[in-house]
Order: structure tokens, then sequence, then C-alpha cells
């Protein structure tokens, strides 16, 4: 089964929702983003978001573990229905990548993915890039995140 079997294009799935705790934050930011808005809350009060926040990259990361989830869920309810999931990964990257407004202590992202296209590989028989767009919305439904990415398939 292929990716464009599997997905009209366009449709949204949505993946699961990661909650931003300040211990996560600050954890992730201390190792590989340590902006004083993103590990100190006493300083991020003096800064452009008034308030500690996640870096992007863990907004981007968070999107990245709850779509892994997503897909071993997935893969294992085709399985359940005698159909075998599409190959997946690895990505050769992504485009587009917008953080559009902070994520602070609290919020609860929602991520989900939307297939966009998917094209044969003239180099490589059987291999197809896929293209998917990924999103996160806040609890408030706010969009927080949205980037485009490439995923390899093969047969």
């Amino acid at each position: 089964m292929r990716m464009s079997e599997l997905y009209a294009v366009g449709e949204k799935a949505e993946i699961g929702s990661y909650t931003f705790t300040e211990e996560n934050i600050i954890r992730f930011a201390t190792r590989y983003d340590p902006q004083r808005f993103h590990v100190d809350k006493e300083a991020a009060k003096d800064t452009l978001f008034g308030d500690l926040c996640a870096s992007g990259w863990h907004t981007t990361a968070a999107w990245m573990r709850t779509f892994l989830a997503f897909w071993e869920r997935q893969s294992a309810a085709l399985a359940q229905n005698g159909l075998t999931s599409p190959n997946l990964g690895p990505s050769p990257g992504f485009q587009k990548l917008q953080w559009l407004r902070p994520v602070f202590v609290g919020d609860v992202v929602t991520y989900s993915v939307a297939f966009l296209s998917s094209r044969a590989l003239a180099s490589r028989p059987g291999w197809h890039l896929n293209t998917i767009l990924c999103e996160g919305v806040n609890q408030n439904g706010e969009p927080v995140i949205r980037f485009e990415s490439s995923v390899l398939e093969f047969d």
C-alpha cells in the first residue's frame, strides 16, 4: 500500500498532543537552545515573549515524536485489517518552517499531518517522494507551527 492510496490529497489526520511543562521546556532548551527565554523563567519576563516559552526546535521535535507514535498505531491498525503499511523514511528534508506563535508553559499542542503529493523517483525504481503538511495548534486552536516535509517511501 502506498501513502497515496491510504490518504486523499489534503486529508488531515490528528496525530497526537504534547504538553509543554516548565521542566521539559527548560530541559530541552538547556541542551539544544539555551536562550534566556527558554531556560530562565525570571529572565524571560524581560524579553519579547514576557514568559518562559519553548524553543521552536522543541515544538518541531515534539511533532516528530507524536508522528512516530501515530505511524506505529496506524501501521498496527492496517496490519490488523490485513494490509501492509507504506514503508516510510527517512526524510530528505523540510521547507517553509514557521513558528507562528510562542508555546508557553502549560500549553498543549495538538499536531496533525496532511498528505499533499507523491511522485515516483526516476533514479530509484520503486521509490516515491511524498510531501506532507505538518501543523500544530495550541489548546485554544491557535496555530503554533507549520512546515512541509518530504518523506521517502520504498517498495
